[in-house]
């Protein structure tokens, strides 16, 4: 199932916008939308390190009888083909097991919040732990549904940031969108961060795809994020050293993402591991 992106659907108006967001991804990655409408509470994904069970926030179990017909008609306006995900295996009665060998899978900033309280800058703990733990990226939508008409990476010299380079130059090749870096450089030098991308053998890949590298040398981190291109899908490494750790699980977390509403692919630390 790695050609095939997951959608937890929720039958409300922000779930509408979140469902906008993945069948465009899957349009123009060509992907296959599995959508799963939950009929219960909770459940559960076995990652190869650990078993994360999901509490569903009471939103995405509204208006059932009409969940599956709301959700084919996004689908059928789109002229995309999905499917819909019936669990197999129970752990429980009432806790389904979802798989987890997805290609992609689409998260809202929150998952088991109450979503009406949640501000942009917040990732909430369960969307948090699918990161850490899922071998997938993991597409976290804007508010509003909004198309992206080029690829950005956050680059800043880690492994998993070389696993964001990966996943944009992937995104960028089926999409058919230019790709860009963003670099803020700590005082390092450019030839430093190429020398990385070097011995990752990722050179050649990355010239062929990228159009602009900005390289920031001046001034404060959060002042050039103006330079992120407003229609970028933005991909970001969730671990790595200095900055990027700090980006995503720190308390800059939060600021960061009051910065940049863009849509973001999150790559986990074990991104690709099976």
């Amino acid at each position: 199932m790695k050609n095939q992106l997951l959608h937890v659907f929720r039958n409300t108006p922000f779930g509408r916008e979140t469902l906008l967001q993945s069948i465009y991804m899957c349009q123009k990655m060509q992907m296959h939308l599995k959508i799963y409408i939950p009929q219960y509470p909770q459940f559960l994904m076995y990652f190869s390190r650990e078993i994360v069970t999901i509490h569903l926030d009471s939103s995405f179990l509204k208006f059932p009888e009409t969940a599956k017909r709301h959700a084919e008609e996004l689908v059928q306006d789109a002229g995309l083909e999905a499917s819909f995900l019936e669990p197999k295996g129970f752990t429980a009665s009432t806790l389904p097991d979802i798989p987890t060998d997805f290609g992609f899978m689409t998260c809202p900033r929150t998952i088991s919040d109450i979503s009406s309280k949640i501000g942009l800058g917040y990732i909430g703990a369960k969307v948090r732990e699918i990161i850490k733990n899922s071998a997938f990226p993991v597409l976290i939508p804007p508010p509003v549904f909004k198309k992206w008409n080029s690829v950005l990476v956050f680059f800043g010299g880690s492994q998993n940031a070389l696993n964001a380079v990966k996943v944009g130059i992937n995104l960028s090749y089926l999409s058919g969108f230019p790709l860009r870096m963003f670099t803020y450089a700590q005082k390092k030098s450019r030839s430093y961060y190429e020398e990385i991308i070097e011995q990752a053998d990722l050179t050649n890949d990355l010239e062929k795809r990228l159009v602009e590298w900005i390289f920031i040398t001046q001034g404060s981190f959060y002042e050039n994020l103006y330079e992120v291109p407003h229609d970028a899908l933005v991909v970001v490494g969730a671990y790595g050293h200095g900055l990027i750790k700090d980006l995503l699980f720190g308390s800059i977390m939060e600021k960061v993402q009051s910065f940049l509403p863009n849509a973001m692919a999150i790559v986990g630390p074990h991104y690709g591991e099976y």
